[in-house]
This record gives C-alpha cells, sequence and structure tokens, in this order.
C-alpha cells in the first residue's frame, strides 16, 4: 500500500529482485538471503521508511482520504533549500492527479455541543495533557530560505502539532489558534479543526484571480487562549496573543484545466451553511482617498461595476475602497431602488445584541435613502417610508436581548427567565389578522459571554432559549391564515470581538463556541426556517486590532473624530456588507 501511495504521488521505488525472508529463517541459517542491494534501493528504502513515519506520525487517525494526498499534505509543496526559485517556480512538488475544483468549506461541526463539552471535562493526570503550548510544528511547512509554494485554486489541507516548552507533542486539544492568510488583495481565515489529541488540521485556498509573480501572502498562527481557558468567566488574564509560526506563501497558476467553478449570486439555499469560510478580495482601490468631513470613506466612483463572479452591483456602495466579502456564494449589492423593491411591505424583526442597532441604521441610512435618522434605539417597532415613494414602507422590530431591562446589560439568553420579558415578543407577534414577520433575525453571545460560569451552563441555556424559540414559533404557526408564508427566521452569529476585547470575557474563543452550541439547538429544534448568515466569519480577518471595530460593534455611525486607535475617524464597511448579506438573505429567496 505505501509503495502504490508513494506511486501515484510522483515517486518511483524499484523493488524487482529484492529478497525477503520468510518467516521460518533462522539468523545466520543458510536459506538466509544475500542482502546486498543496489545503490538505487539502498536509499529508496530510507525514503521509504521516513515517508511511512510521517504518515503514521502526522495524518489524523480516521482521515479517509488517499494515501498519496495525506503524504502530499505532510510533505507539502516546500521548497527546500536545495531547490533553486527558478526551479522551484518550474516544478516546486510532484504534481498528483487532477482533480475537480472546488471551493474550500469549513469543517463538519456534527454533535458540537456534545464533543466540546466531554473535551471540556477530560481530566488530565497525564503529562501530555498537563502541559501547555508552546510551540507548534508544522512538518509541511516548516521555515526555510525560501517562500513556501503552494498552487492556486487547490485547497491544500495541513496538520500540525501542540508542543509543550520541552518541544514535547501534547495529546489533549482546546488550544484556540487565530489563523490568518493575507496579502495586499486578499483576507482570509483559513478554516481549522482541533483532534481533541494535540493536533489541528486547517485549510488554505487562494483564487487564481489574485496570484501572481509579485503577489506575496503571509500565513500566520496565533495562539490566543491554551487548554480551553478562553471559554473562563475572567479569560483576560489566560490571553496569550502569541504568534507561533509565520510563513510566506508564493501560490503559483494552475493548469488552464484547473479552473475553480464561478461564484453564483447566492439563493435561499445557499444559507443553510451553518458554517462559512470566505475571504474578503480587494478589486481595486484609490490611494489617495481618505476620510471626508462626515468620517466616510467615498473613495470610488459610484458608476464602477463590482467585477464578477465576486459580486454583483455598485462596489462604492459599501465604502471600501475595493474590499468585498464572498462565501460559498457572492452577494448582490444593492441600491437604493432595489433594497425598496424588495423591502416594501416587509417586516422584519431583530432579537439580540446591539450590533444590531447599528446594523439596522446603516441599511436606513447608507442604502435605503433615509440619512436624517441619526440612531435607532435597543428596543422599537416602526414603519419607514421611502423617501422617493412615500407609498412604499418598511416595518422594523427590534428586540435588545442583552437584559430583560433594555437599558442594562450581560444577560443574554438568561434574559428569558423574565416572565415579561418572554411575553414580550409575542406582544408584537400577535398581530391582528394573524400577519406575521417576514424574516426574524436572531442573534446572542456578547451579553452571555459576561453572564454564564460555563460552557456547560450556557448550553443548558441555550436549550431553554431553542424550547422558548420553538414554542413561540408553533404560536405563530397555529395563528397564521392559510396560505400565508411562514417567516424565515435566520441566526446571524456574532462578531468576532476586536482589538483589546481579544482578551475579554466575550473573546473569539468564546463567541465561536457559543455560536456553534446555539446554532445546533435552534437547528435541532427547527426553528433555523431561513438559515445562517456567519458574521463572525465576515468580521475575523478584521479582528485583530481595532480598525474596523471599537472592540464588540462594526457598524458604529460614521464620524470625523478620534478613533479608539488614535486615527480620525473609523472603518465601517464591515458592517455595511453585513446589511448587504442580509439583503440577499431576505429578497434572493
Amino acid at each position: 500500500m505505501l509503495f502504490n501511495g508513494l506511486t501515484s504521488f510522483g515517486i518511483e521505488l524499484n523493488v524487482s529482485g529484492m529478497s525477503v525472508p520468510s518467516v521460518d529463517d533462522k539468523a545466520g541459517g543458510a536459506s538466509v538471503p544475500s542482502r546486498c542491494l543496489t545503490k538505487h534501493l539502498a536509499g529508496a528504502i530510507p525514503l521509504a521508511i521516513l515517508l511511512l513515519w510521517s504518515a503514521d506520525a502526522f495524518v489524523v487517525r480516521g482521515c479517509s482520504r488517499p494515501l498519496y494526498l495525506q503524504l502530499r499534505d505532510y510533505l507539502g509543496p516546500i521548497s527546500t533549500k536545495s531547490f533553486s526559485t527558478a526551479a522551484a517556480v518550474a516544478s516546486p512538488f510532484p504534481i498528483p492527479p487532477a482533480f475537480p475544483k472546488r471551493w474550500i468549506s469549513n469543517f463538519s461541526s456534527l454533535n458540537y455541543t456534545s464533543k466540546i463539552i466531554s473535551r471540556w471535562l477530560t481530566p488530565g493526570g497525564v503529562a501530555c495533557r498537563d502541559s501547555h503550548t508552546a510551540a507548534i510544528s508544522i512538518p509541511a511547512l516548516q521555515s526555510s530560505s525560501l517562500p513556501v509554494f503552494l498552487t492556486a485554486g487547490d485547497i491544500h489541507e495541513f496538520t500540525f502539532l501542540a508542543l509543550d516548552v520541552s518541544l514535547r507533542p501534547r495529546c489533549l486539544g482546546g488550544d484556540y489558534f487565530e489563523t490568518d492568510l493575507s496579502s495586499a488583495s486578499w483576507k482570509s481565515r483559513p478554516p481549522i479543526l482541533d483532534h481533541g489529541n494535540g493536533s489541528y488540521t486547517f485549510r488554505l485556498q487562494l483564487h487564481p484571480r489574485f496570484a501572481s509573480e509579485n503577489a506575496t501572502f503571509t500565513l500566520s498562527i496565533v495562539l490566543l487562549f491554551r487548554s480551553f481557558d478562553g471559554l473562563k468567566l475572567s479569560p483576560d488574564r489566560f490571553s496569550l496573543r502569541r504568534e507561533l509560526s509565520r510563513i510566506t506563501i508564493k501560490f503559483l497558476l494552475p493548469r488552464p484545466s484547473g479552473d475553480l467553478p464561478d461564484l453564483q449570486i447566492c439563493r435561499a439555499s445557499d444559507f443553510f451553511l451553518p458554517a462559512w469560510s470566505g475571504r474578503w478580495t480587494r478589486l481595486t482601490r484609490n490611494d489617495s482617498c481618505a476620510v471626508d468631513r462626515a468620517g466616510r470613506y467615498r473613495c470610488l466612483d459610484p458608476a464602477l461595476p463590482c467585477e464578477r463572479p465576486w459580486c454583483a452591483g455598485s462596489l462604492a456602495a459599501l465604502e471600501s475602497n475595493g474590499w468585498v466579502y464572498s462565501a460559498h456564494c457572492a452577494f448582490r449589492l444593492f441600491d437604493h431602488s432595489s433594497a425598496w423593491r424588495c423591502l416594501r411591505g416587509k417586516w422584519l424583526l431583530f432579537w439580540g445584541d446591539s450590533n444590531h442597532v447599528d446594523t439596522i441604521r446603516n441599511l436606513l441610512n447608507f442604502v435605503l435613502g433615509l440619512v436624517d435618522i441619526d440612531a435607532v434605539p435597543r428596543r422599537f417597532d416602526r414603519y419607514f417610508s421611502n423617501p422617493g415613494n412615500d407609498s412604499e414602507t418598511l416595518r422594523i422590530t427590534n428586540v435588545f436581548n442583552g437584559h430583560w431591562n433594555d437599558s442594562l446589560n450581560y444577560l443574554g439568553l438568561a434574559s428569558l427567565r423574565n416572565p415579561p420579558f418572554r411575553s414580550l415578543l409575542w406582544k408584537y407577534l400577535d398581530e391582528p389578522g394573524g400577519r406575521s414577520p417576514d424574516a426574524i433575525v436572531l442573534n446572542s453571545g456578547l451579553h452571555d459571554g459576561i453572564y454564564w460560569k460555563s460552557v456547560r451552563s450556557f448550553a443548558n441555556g441555550a436549550e431553554d432559549a431553542a424550547r422558548y424559540w420553538e414554542a413561540l414559533m408553533a404560536r405563530v404557526h397555529r395563528k397564521q391564515p392559510a396560505g400565508e408564508a411562514f417567516p424565515r427566521v435566520f441566526y446571524r452569529t456574532t462578531v468576532a470581538t476586536g482589538g483589546f476585547a481579544r482578551d475579554m470575557g466575550f473573546n473569539p474563543c468564546k463567541m465561536e463556541t457559543f455560536d456553534g452550541i446555539l446554532k445546533e439547538k435552534l437547528a435541532a429544534r427547527g426553528v433555523l426556517t431561513g438559515g445562517v448568515v456567519d458574521e463572525f466569519d465576515m468580521t475575523f480577518p478584521w479582528h485583530y486590532d481595532n480598525r474596523c471595530n471599537d472592540g464588540v460593534h462594526y457598524g458604529r455611525k460614521p464620524a470625523m473624530t478620534k478613533w479608539r486607535d488614535g486615527q480620525i475617524g473609523h472603518q465601517y464597511f464591515v458592517d455595511l456588507m453585513l446589511v448587504h448579506v442580509l439583503l440577499n438573505a431576505f429578497c434572493n429567496g
């Protein structure tokens, strides 16, 4: 099997004429065959042993992928010191058989809650469990004097090991790594899987559109928390922010037949993917653009269309100076007219943290033309009219869930323990004639991160919340007139908190975990009839500092004032992107 795999991998081993003793042969007996090997065979055997050891040591048990793919990912497209740059560009690694290209996806999250709690409860008592991660080993991407060369368009998957201070492998998971693949025109978070045994696997992919001879990419892996420390009630003192790996990568253009399929504009079915693995791409830029007196970045010509397949519409609508987000599908960027055509007569209901407040205001200001609305409250129910056509109206209801008292904070899902708050939503939904919202957007997380003492207690709270929403939507369904469409319910994942907030009770480790648990609970009870909008994936590439956020909000109103990072003005396009993603969810079904 090893030899077959090596042959597929592009390595020829000549074993003809090799004598293998039978199990009955005795040492020193006359039947012992000659042990004289040719020079080539003597060199091949150590290589085979090395590859076999490598595959056994670093390929995760249970992997069903062909051996040559495992070996390719272990050895990787490494530019070794024996290669010249020219040789590496020409043929940096053996090329395996071609497979149909596909877009990168996140790892499966089946039985997420039970797995995370089981691993969180795993006892120590063994040195490799009790030790703390101090370094990592990525055999396929160990540093060399030259950049690592990978093929654009392919999904590259690598496994690394967590090592203790003595560089011994750990045998328990729970570390939280922040992965980032960036260049001047690309930002993404390579998805990562914790195997629970001290090994981790991540995937990365680059579209050939962004690969060139001069384009250089940086892959960084930062250890934010060790051993589930990010799930603690007060985790800030355990935060590390330690960069354990920084690798320079150059992507080579694939063969002409190896193109990725074009992204399609998102349809209703695309929102049922529970976790996204998208990327931010910069399609153009205006280097002379600066913040204006209103605190805005109006850098591009509104007539400039977005480059297919990355989006459709005017790229200037995001005020991002060329950046746009796409995932397993691409998003339409709406103008005033197309947004009102979709939303007129609709009713949208939001339930979640104060990021909803910013998103709603940005929808009204930037897309729907209601520029005089400076703010919306945490709790409101209101009709808005099209400034260009008073006959077109939109109803928006927002219910803050950070606390049952909307002037307080830090209860999250625990706010549902308050009976009047539980009844509040039904008061909104108990409409004469049985009308129900066209779309409902749920979220929770930031305030939960401060309230719940453990991941297990949050899981219990999430189960209670899922039961509440299941019962509430059943009441809506019973009251609904025959033939009327049932509300489409979406879960909008929590933001990846940024800058100083990376260390706090609502840190990215805890928010991603809480998102996974609550999504699973809601989906199991049939609540998520619309699917998921993954804002965590959207915000993650921008969470390392506070340029695009104040720590916990990505959509604060533009202003020509000093921002948290000391600069004048701040970037707000990440939340504007969310506005358009939500419009795709509401309108493309």
